[in-house]
């Protein structure tokens, strides 16, 4: 048989790439996703839901979803753009932050199921590590169950996605977890100082950095907190902060479109926007830039 070159076409390369697009683009944990999707064969299509916590640079966003065929259905979701409204104007992106999220989006999700007033979770967060129990009686509905989705974040001990998990079952719902990734626990004694994960639910740990750095550097802290000082928040107004906003969200935890200037916007999104020229109006553009160069050149 006579030598035949195989040429490699993207046919034949195409064969052996990665299945999944996200997963080729590092995106999704399939190995986790279909963990957190598959469902008992008992459970008669139950939804299986899920917490998912996702950061940006600024945001931190906590969302409860459940997979169908058609793919994944967002039952609600909280973001931390909305804790300016309850009194949180800054760091967004902290651990504390993460809780409020985190809190805000069980409250809201309970409201929809209609569960606010049975499973109010943890009112007065004191640092323990509480589940949430059924309530006692056959006819009381069993807590709200959602598992958490931590996608391609390190679960690193003291990480802020186990900030949002823990404000998502202080707000009432049922999230199976253990003490060993809070801040405050200690891997050699293999026990959780409830004290230090208080400090960091109440924003402690902003307010003692905020100490520690104006008695060092009071020029870095006046540029690092200057969004603080400007609204007049010191480190002992800090906690007292969080306590008002983490009570504001369990009085009216819905969702409020922000105000917005229909005009304003819309001028914003014209103000990029060519209109497309016609043939009559691209001929004569040319004519004068070919009238343009020849009168250089002369």
């Amino acid at each position: 048989m006579p030598f035949v070159k195989q040429v490699k076409t993207g046919a034949y390369f195409s064969r052996y790439q990665v299945k999944y697009r996200r997963r080729r683009e590092g995106r999704t944990d399939y190995q986790a996703r279909r963990a957190l999707v598959a469902q008992a064969k008992n459970k008669y299509n139950a939804p299986k839901y899920r917490l998912v916590v996702r950061f940006s640079n600024r945001y931190i966003t906590v969302q409860i979803i459940h997979a169908k065929i058609q793919g994944d259905f967002v039952l609600t979701q909280a973001t931390s753009r909305e804790l300016p409204r309850f009194g949180i104007n800054h760091g967004l992106s902290n651990w504390t932050a993460a809780y409020a999220t985190g809190l805000l989006c069980a409250r809201r999700a309970l409201n929809i199921l209609g569960l606010a007033d049975k499973y109010e979770g943890v009112t007065e967060p004191d640092g323990e590590i509480k589940e949430q129990e059924a309530l006692e009686g056959e006819d009381e509905p069993r807590p709200f169950k959602c598992f958490l989705d931590v996608g391609l974040k390190r679960t690193s001990t003291g990480s802020r996605v186990f900030a949002a998990m823990k404000g998502a079952s202080d707000g009432g719902i049922f999230i199976p977890h253990s003490e060993k990734r809070f801040p405050g626990y200690d891997a050699e004694a293999k026990e959780l100082d409830v004290d230090v994960l208080r400090n960091y639910i109440f924003g402690g740990h902003v307010a003692e950095f905020m100490e520690s750095l104006e008695e060092e550097d009071d020029e870095r802290f006046k540029k690092h907190f200057a969004r603080y000082l400007a609204d007049d928040i010191s480190s002992d107004q800090i906690e007292e902060m969080y306590e008002n906003a983490y009570e504001k969200i369990r009085e009216d935890p819905s969702f409020q479109p922000s105000e917005k200037d229909a005009a304003r916007w819309a001028s914003e999104s014209k103000k990029y926007r060519f209109n497309k020229l016609t043939y009559e109006q691209r001929k004569a553009k040319i004519a004068e830039k070919i009238q343009a160069f020849q009168g250089a050149s002369a």
